[in-house]
């Protein structure tokens, strides 16, 4: 159960017994006819609910008992534990069918060779009752249960298609002439269900490797932890670790939570998570990520986050999220899925009646609406769309990148601007002090940088943690300012022994007042070599005097160029978006291949003022994608068509993207557009294939070019076809990892 809000949870239910787009759509409307549920989403390829709705003691109760009355099989689903493999998984039913329904189409298979015999009639009764009521006893259950709802599924199809071939060749057995030995149905009906149950073993076979990506990421998790406690180390079950709690890491085990290490060095191989394949050293300070393999160090690590609130578990959350979500596409499905079932049920009625006008008899009529009724099934239907998106979104999570939900996967592919974030997002995002150069004042270069670290002291900011860096590399502790405040995008302001102390932009300061006229021979000189000016300034008797300049420079992340130029080669436009001065911005833009003449970068826009930006990118009707990593970048996120926030960032930015890039690699942005593209292609080829097996079907069965067992077994292969070509997408590769 997932926590929304104060008055709303998040409820998961695992589902058994649904076979079709038409069972989804029962399912979905009993839920929301429960008291207090405002949106609930089925997912044939993970047989599950997700359910949003008002926080009451007894709402799981009411849901599975909501499912059950519906006619299927429900039960919890634990946040912190992998769905269970479908019942439908077990081959043992398919074997006994397989074993009767053998000797049934012995004869058929012997007629194609012009030997011309049959089992007596007796033998094939006892053969294909067994099939027909025992093994097939569930498409009567499922059926009835539709019936009970007025509605149409695919059991009702098979129990009512098989059902009609079993009674016609008892009818005709019973009546026949004695001596006579009549042709029977046996083998159609028997060979139908033992199809179809083939069919739906493979597809819960290949629903299992759709959901290997969510699977592999909860076996991350350790069921033990080394406990550092008053007695010495102690192996202490992972449920019991709480944050601040001291753990041992051997080498070549699993973090078993996040944290920090406090004692050794190592590298840690963060490829599950992260999609990067070489290991990342670690020292004393560095962060560690639950889940992650220990090198060859042993270390010891402060927990910083268990249980829920881990990197781990919202990644899990976020593949979990987008796997159960439901495709723009998919409600054109079951739209058409509610009248489907009815509309076969008439045609079969019509075949039947046709053929006996047309002067065939009721034997022929029948056998021929059974095929209708057999082929017709909307199984590949339901599947098509799940299918591709559990595929497309667990492989795109092996690769770092983690898509929440499945209107981004169906939209990106569709992104004609890409909009960057420049600090931390095509840069290092580690700045450093290149230069600082005193403008005047009682104070010493020295003491001018203490003052500016006393106002930094505790901000995350890039800028402040360059200025802190700067300070401890020259020994320099700076004292405690009081009565601090940040100016959102311009600066921040305090109090240093009664005197008011500034630190911000130029653009800041001369809104303030401050004439820098004087300065712009130094100002311009570092503006053309990059760099990002700040000033340190001090209020006396209400005048601001300008102390200190600081030149900060930051490097482009090494593989940013070389990106960029790969959205360029797919006709995407790039442009970067920075809050520097426009000559610092143009300089950086020129580092990244970005062509400032050209539009492509987009200087002094202030933090407020982004996601403007991103709305003018978007006039056109342009599909846009805003790419970011901080608390600042999440107007924007939230403003573009798809939000990318580099895993590397802030949660709130993550929050507010649509997809994370787990590595910070820049090229995930190309990647994640290419899975997009090759998910959505996915889910129109199995769109089309689901379609055109019932639109060329329908009128072959009608028309009688199609007996029962064939039917029966375009039916089932349709649904195998589906998965399959779904789980092609797991032989994908990220581009850039592709081309290096």
């Amino acid at each position: 159960m997932t926590q929304i809000n104060s008055d709303m949870v998040q409820l998961n239910i695992g589902i058994d017994g649904m076979t079709c787009v038409s069972c989804v759509g029962r399912v979905e409307r009993a839920l929301k006819k429960v008291p207090g549920v405002e949106q609930a989403t089925v997912n044939l390829a993970t047989e599950s609910a997700r359910v949003s709705m008002v926080q009451e003691p007894q709402a799981m109760a009411r849901l599975l008992r909501a499912v059950r009355d519906a006619g299927y099989e429900p039960h919890e689903i634990n946040d912190t534990t992998a769905a269970a493999p479908s019942s439908a998984a077990s081959f043992t039913p398919v074997a006994v069918a397989l074993l009767l329904s053998s000797p049934l189409v012995i004869p058929m298979l012997a007629s194609l060779w012009g030997v011309h015999w049959m089992l007596p009639a007796w033998v094939q009764f006892g053969l294909a009752t067994p099939v027909q009521f025992i093994l097939g006893a569930r498409f009567y259950k499922a059926g009835w249960h539709a019936l009970k709802a007025l509605s149409g599924n695919m059991d009702l199809l098979v129990a009512i298609g098989t059902t009609a071939g079993w009674l016609l060749s008892v009818w005709l057995w019973w009546t026949a002439v004695p001596g006579h030995a009549p042709h029977l149905y046996f083998e159609g009906s028997a060979v139908v269900i033992t199809l179809v149950m083939l069919g739906k073993w493979l597809e819960a076979r290949a629903k299992q490797q759709t959901t290997e990506a969510i699977r592999a990421l909860h076996a991350l998790r350790p069921d033990k932890a080394h406990w550092l406690g008053p007695e010495g180390e102690v192996d202490v079950a992972l449920s019991e670790v709480m944050a601040d709690d001291y753990l041992v890491v051997k080498p070549g085990e699993r973090y078993p939570a996040d944290g920090r290490l406090i004692e050794g060095q190592t590298q840690a191989d963060e490829s599950m998570l992260t999609g990067e394949s070489m290991p990342v050293h670690k020292q004393v300070g560095d962060k560690v990520t639950g889940g992650a393999i220990n090198g060859q160090g042993r270390v010891v690590m402060q927990v910083q986050a268990v249980g829920s609130e881990t990197v781990l578990a919202r990644i899990i959350r976020l593949v979990e999220d987008a796997q159960a979500a439901k495709a723009p596409i998919q409600r054109l499905v079951d739209k058409v899925a509610e009248v489907f079932v009815p509309i076969v049920l008439v045609i079969a009625l019509m075949t039947t009646l046709v053929w006996v006008w047309l002067g065939t008899g009721w034997e022929v009529a029948i056998i021929h609406a059974v095929a209708v009724l057999v082929i017709a099934c909307p199984c590949a239907l339901g599947l098509a769309t799940p299918a591709a998106i559990m595929a497309g979104t667990g492989v795109a999570a092996r690769q770092g990148i983690l898509i929440k939900d499945a209107q981004a996967l169906e939209l990106a592919h569709q992104v004609k601007v890409v909009a960057f974030d420049k600090t931390g997002t095509l840069t290092v995002g580690r700045p450093r002090v290149r230069e600082t150069v005193l403008l005047g004042g009682p104070f010493s270069e020295q003491q001018a940088l203490m003052n500016a670290g006393a106002l930094q002291m505790g901000s995350e900011h890039p800028l402040a943690r360059a200025v802190m860096e700067q300070l401890q590399t020259l020994s320099l502790s700076p004292q405690v300012a009081q009565n601090v405040q940040a100016v959102m995008g311009k600066g921040i302001e305090g109090h240093i022994e009664q005197n008011a102390w500034l630190l911000g932009s130029l653009q800041w300061m001369q809104e303030l007042g401050l004439d820098l006229a004087t300065l712009r021979d130094v100002i311009d000189s570092h503006e053309q070599q990059g760099s990002t000016l700040s000033v340190l300034a001090t209020r006396q008797a209400g005048v601001l005097q300008p102390v200190l300049l600081l030149a900060f420079g930051d490097e482009p992340k090494p593989e940013a160029r070389q990106a960029l130029q790969g959205l360029r080669d797919r006709g995407i436009r790039v442009v970067m978006i920075s809050g520097d001065n426009a000559a610092a911005a143009d300089h950086m833009g020129r580092q990244l291949g970005l062509d400032p003449e050209a539009g492509e970068v987009l200087s002094q826009v202030l933090p407020q003022d982004k996601a403007q930006a991103v709305a003018r990118l978007r006039e056109g009707g342009h599909v846009v994608a805003m790419v970011g990593d901080g608390i600042n970048d999440a107007p924007a996120l939230a403003a573009a068509d798809v939000g990318m926030a580099m895993g590397n960032g802030t949660d709130v930015a993550m929050h507010a993207a649509a997809i994370t890039l787990m590595r910070g690699d820049v090229g995930l942005v190309e990647a994640a557009i290419d899975i997009s593209g090759r998910t959505v292609r996915k889910i129109r080829q199995n769109l089309f294939w689901a379609f055109i097996y019932n639109i060329a079907g329908i009128p072959l069965a009608a028309m009688g070019y199609l007996n029962p067992v064939l039917a029966g077994a375009a039916m089932a292969m349709s649904s195998v076809s589906v998965m399959t070509n779904a789980l092609l997408l797991k032989r994908w590769r990220a581009p850039i990892d592709a081309n290096s």
